[in-house]
């Protein structure tokens, strides 16, 4: 263990369970890296993941953003590109900037694309999946609201889903935040999350919850059914 991490030790009662607003204070001062390291979100479920019907993915705005500037490509045609492009995405495109994504150009961090262009898409699935660009409805990536999916991605928009494990991973901000700007964002995807609880899920749904920072100790918070 390096002397920053067991400084940052010293001060922390790993045992003890923190409102948000405490958590998101505490991990502020386990930030002690160099960089603006990110502060990150991580919610064990009570779910059997192996269950089509018990995963829980889905998309959330966080009301202060992830404090990362998102590039957003969209594959749009005649209106819906001119909307894409009103709303401020970095990218619009159909067959042409179909055409430079298979020659291995992603310059961007998000895609979204219109129902009536996956079509063209669909030859791009064995690019675009492994890399987690693919367009899809439940991340609601492919829709004909474009330039309001635009403007929320923009805005700090994420996606979300659970591991293999029942957990969710997720960023919610920067140390640079303000602690009330962390735990705002922390309490948004929380109250997202126990809104999605499957009626299949069974017993304890929301089992632990944390906040860290990239090279920081997790931070415990206290688990409740209203946050």
């Amino acid at each position: 263990m390096g002397k920053r991490l067991e400084a940052v030790l010293k001060d922390l009662d790993r045992a003890k369970l923190h409102s948000i607003d405490e958590a998101a204070a505490l991990v502020k001062k386990t930030a002690t890296a160099k960089f603006d390291e990110s502060i990150e979100l991580h919610v064990r479920l009570g779910i059997d993941p192996r269950q089509s019907d018990q995963q829980i993915r889905g998309t959330v705005p966080l009301p202060h953003g992830t404090g990362a500037k998102r590039r957003v490509a969209v594959i749009a045609k005649g209106d819906k590109a001119k909307e894409a492009e009103a709303a401020g995405a970095d990218l619009v495109g159909h067959l042409e900037l179909i055409g430079e994504i298979e020659k291995g150009k992603f310059d961007f961090d998000v895609l979204v694309a219109s129902p009536d262009v996956m079509k063209d898409l669909a030859r791009l699935g064995k690019v675009l999946g492994p890399r987690g660009l693919m367009p899809n409805p439940k991340s609601g990536t492919v829709t004909f609201e474009i330039g309001k999916t635009v403007k929320e991605l923009k805005a700090g928009r994420v996606e979300f889903k659970n591991d293999d494990y029942g957990i969710i991973h997720l960023a919610v901000g920067k140390k640079s935040f303000a602690p009330e700007q962390i735990a705002a964002n922390a309490r948004a995807v929380l109250q997202t999350i126990v809104r999605m609880k499957p009626s299949s899920s069974k017993g304890v749904y929301v089992r632990s919850v944390a906040l860290s920072a990239t090279m920081g100790p997790g931070v415990k918070v206290a688990v409740s059914d209203k946050y």
